[in-house]
């Protein structure tokens, strides 16, 4: 499916390099309509989003029923958003990206849909008691991860089996998702070494990965955090960089690996 690599210019940032975006979780308030991103990469990463959402829309798509209503609110703020993005052009049934290439608006495919307009993985997660749950999502570059594996368990099933995500950052992840209010989204950002420039990089739990030994690619994630505002759903927005390990210099590197340790 993706026979080449589709990379970035660059780290928009290093993560690893400031305190306040290096502690778990390191949240920081998004400034403006920056909660989404085109970037360099977009022609690319959509060109293999469309392919992946044709050919296996079973493993890049789920949405479980009681989602529909939020999935249906994300199709409008995004569409809204888009509409004031440059590159993006809206006529009847139809949205021409920057690309060039034209999506048909199917509102009844809400998630899907959105998946071919715009660079992030979308994922929602729904209040259920003590606990969020993923209940949809449309990912077409999973970081080790599956969508059918992962779909209706709460946060702690949802990062289970990472070591560091133990009961402590549990409970600090679940009140700021609580907390998050409408009108001022969140961001973090993750960051990994890989030794493959695979977008799409599905792994089941006890698939343990084999890290890198030489300098590869850098993978991170920029993830924004919305509360849509009439379901209260919480959109989880996963925007997947990868640049040549060889952008950074070997100080930047080695600094990024101790990081990980």
């Amino acid at each position: 499916m993706q026979d080449a690599p589709i990379l970035q210019d660059r780290l928009p940032l290093h993560p690893w390099a400031h305190p306040a975006t290096r502690r778990l979780p390191g949240i920081q308030p998004v400034q403006g309509r920056d909660w989404l991103r085109v970037d360099e990469a977009y022609a690319g990463q959509m060109a293999l989003r469309d392919r992946l959402i044709a050919a296996q829309p079973e493993v890049v798509h789920a949405l479980l029923p009681q989602a529909r209503p939020a999935a249906e609110e994300l199709y409008e703020t995004i569409l809204d958003w888009l509409a004031a993005e440059p590159g993006f052009t809206r006529t009847a049934g139809h949205v021409t990206r920057p690309d060039g290439v034209t999506v048909a608006l199917d509102p009844s495919q809400p998630l899907v849909t959105l998946g071919r307009l715009v660079q992030q993985d979308l994922c929602l997660m729904q209040a259920n008691g003590a606990e969020y749950d993923l209940t949809g999502a449309i990912l077409c570059f999973p970081a080790s991860w599956t969508l059918a594996q992962k779909l209706g368990r709460p946060m702690t099933g949802i990062h289970r089996p990472v070591e560091i995500y133990d009961d402590t950052l549990a409970a600090r992840v679940h009140r700021l998702l609580t907390a998050i209010r409408p009108e001022q989204p969140l961001w973090r950002m993750n960051f990994f070494t890989y030794d493959d420039f695979m977008l799409h990089h599905p792994r089941v739990e006890g698939d343990w990965r084999r890290q890198p030994t030489g300098r590869s690619y850098i993978r991170c994630e920029r993830q924004t955090l919305l509360r849509l505002p009439s379901t209260r759903a919480v959109l989880f927005a996963i925007h997947t960089i990868v640049v040549d390990a060889n952008r950074l210099s070997a100080e930047d590197y080695a600094a990024l690996r101790e990081a990980m340790h």
